[in-house]
């Protein structure tokens, strides 16, 4: 059986697609792509290389993985080898503006946004917004540089003082407010392009931080991790963010597949927000997603394990 190579950047996420592939009696060989050398007159090892490197691995002190992927990406597909959410996926993964413009290219529908590029354009973007509306990061990931605001006044002293949080890339999004019809945004997990399950994620409690990874998880009113890194038993049911979304079947996901496909997303998490008045809007789309180990204990079955058998087909 063919070799699979992990190329990601964040240890604390692996353990349960480590859990997977042992299961599944397929190798993964694990390559930080954090820094390292690439001799690009040598050929790479033959097998499957999968990336789920994240746009939001600057915050971890990993800021050469982005082009240290795009790099070893480039490479792994001049020389044939079958990558798995590749060269073309990363760019999806590191912006917001790619991720939004090639949805609304596939007929799905999206907040209204305008880009600022440069701290000095934010307010010029925001001026034809009503309020409240919220702002984020291109580069985005873990609710990096989310923040709502009730008058353009707010965000012109919020831009003006020392607590701004400059973008990685230098893009600001703005983007209208979204009123849920209730406090909760679905992300549905795709794998091999088909849907596997979908997941609720509490916004009432998260707020804008939902990585649903076990290593993410955060108390909201501590501060605190809910979980260690590394550890493996899900939290109290009064702590969970997360739950399985029971019998999801909506016409958005026949949308997300064939979305899946055409941008050659074959591993992603995608979110939307079914709105107070009757919209679903798709705001995200994570290409290196994670499991939650509250919803895989009750999901009818077991996304890393799915991920771990679609990978072997491809050898």
């Amino acid at each position: 059986m063919t070799t699979v190579y992990a190329l990601h950047e964040n240890p604390e996420w692996f353990p349960p697609f480590a859990r997977a592939f042992e299961a599944e009696g397929v190798e993964v060989v694990e390559w930080l792509l954090t820094d390292g050398v690439l001799d690009l007159d040598s050929a790479p090892p033959e097998g499957i290389f999968w990336s789920r490197i994240s746009a939001s691995a600057h915050t971890r002190d990993h800021g050469l993985s982005k082009d240290y992927a795009r790099s070893v990406l480039s490479w792994l597909e001049a020389h044939g080898r079958r990558t798995v959410n590749g060269r073309r996926v990363l760019e999806l993964e590191m912006s917001k503006v790619d991720q939004l413009t090639a949805l609304k290219a596939a007929g799905i529908d999206t907040p209204r946004t305008v880009a600022a590029v440069g701290r000095d354009r934010i307010l010029e973007a925001a001026q034809g917004f009503d309020v409240p509306f919220i702002i984020k990061h291109n580069q985005g990931g873990k609710g990096l540089g989310v923040r709502k605001f009730d008058s353009h006044e707010e965000l012109a002293a919020y831009v003006a003082s020392s607590e701004f949080e400059e973008p990685q890339d230098g893009i600001t999004l703005v983007q209208e407010f979204i009123q849920a019809a209730e406090p909760f945004i679905t992300r549905a997990e795709i794998v091999g392009g088909r849907f596997v399950y979908a997941i609720k994620a509490d916004t009432a409690r998260g707020g804008f931080q939902l990585c649903p990874a076990d290593a993410c998880a955060i108390d909201p009113e501590t501060g605190r991790p809910i979980m260690p890194p590394g550890a493996t038993i899900a939290p109290e049911p009064g702590q969970q963010l997360f739950s399985l979304r029971e019998g999801f079947d909506h016409p958005v996901i026949a949308s997300f597949e064939e979305f899946a496909r055409r941008n050659q997303l074959e591993v992603c998490g995608i979110e939307f927000i079914e709105t107070a008045d009757g919209r679903v809007l798709t705001y995200d789309v994570n290409t290196n997603t994670n499991y939650n180990a509250a919803v895989e204990a009750v999901a009818p079955t077991s996304a890393p394990r799915e991920l771990v058998r679609y990978l072997a087909t491809l050898g």
